[in-house]
């Protein structure tokens, strides 16, 4: 975390604060949750202190967008991977207002604010209707229910870029007549982890031929832990653990590094053009 992340969709990452609240289905397993306890910091939980951080910590995206600027990149800054920015707790507030005037002081990074709260963010976002240029607003959309709950608020908000992280996709997801005039990119991914939960080939294939027909950047990020068995080079194949998604499908447990990030033959690294929608 931090410069240069491993994470496919992003440059970097930048948290204003590490801790939240679980708050839907895609929360159950969480990998944030789970790196803070084991690096010592309590900060799950509606009754938990929210971990802050000193000046120095708040200095790294100035010195990326000098970078930036000088080198005539663009990168990605992911936030926050260890929080969510629009959690409302009255503590947050003054820390929520210091990174809306770091996003106004780096024009050269693109911020991706990602949610689980996007009901929260015309109250607590520090724009109404002007928002900067280099913020795209992402929400997290894993089942049907949740897209149909969530869609109307991220659609209702003036980003340049709206996007979902279909992450961990736990079932099927019609969102075709909310994409190319509501959402301008689709990231989607299997779960991983010891407890993680297989995602169906089916419903990546229908979510990345519903960007097709609607020109929306496609990103598949991951199958996770768990993929399909067909075409996969598998140590002690016979013994490894299979499972059934959630349609039916069978899926081997292979792990997240033999699993790959290859769907249907080919990696999918689609990123939205930087536009006004």
């Amino acid at each position: 975390m931090g410069e240069n992340t491993k994470i496919e969709w992003a440059t970097h990452t930048f948290n204003p604060w590490w801790g939240c609240t679980k708050v839907s289905e895609a929360c159950k397993n969480c990998y944030a949750e789970s790196w803070a306890k084991r690096v010592g910091q309590p900060v799950w939980g509606p009754k938990s202190d929210r971990r802050l951080f000193g000046e120095a910590h708040w200095q790294q995206p100035l010195r990326w967008d000098r970078k930036a600027e000088s080198d005539g990149s663009r990168p990605r800054v992911f936030c926050a991977s260890m929080a969510d920015v629009f959690e409302d707790r009255d503590e947050l507030s003054e820390w929520r207002g210091k990174l809306w005037g770091v996003i106004e002081a780096t024009p050269n990074l693109d911020w991706l604010l990602l949610t689980k709260r996007p009901q929260n963010v015309k109250r607590l976002a520090g724009w109404s209707q002007n928002w900067p240029e280099n913020v795209w607003l992402g929400t997290t959309v894993e089942l049907q229910a949740r897209a149909d709950e969530l869609l109307p608020h991220l659609a209702s908000v003036p980003a340049r870029v709206r996007f979902i992280s279909a992450e961990p996709l736990l079932g099927s997801l019609e969102i075709e007549p909310w994409l190319g005039s509501s959402i301008n990119w689709v990231i989607t991914g299997g779960e991983s982890g010891p407890k993680a939960r297989p995602a169906s080939p089916n419903w990546f294939r229908s979510l990345h031929l519903q960007c097709m027909k609607n020109d929306v950047a496609f990103h598949f990020k991951q199958w996770g832990d768990w993929a399909p068995g067909e075409g996969i080079n598998l140590p002690k194949a016979k013994s490894a653990k299979t499972a059934l998604a959630a349609d039916g499908t069978e899926m081997v447990k292979v792990g997240k590094k033999v699993a790959g990030r290859e769907l249907d033959g080919a990696e999918w690294d689609g990123l939205p053009l930087r536009k006004a929608i």
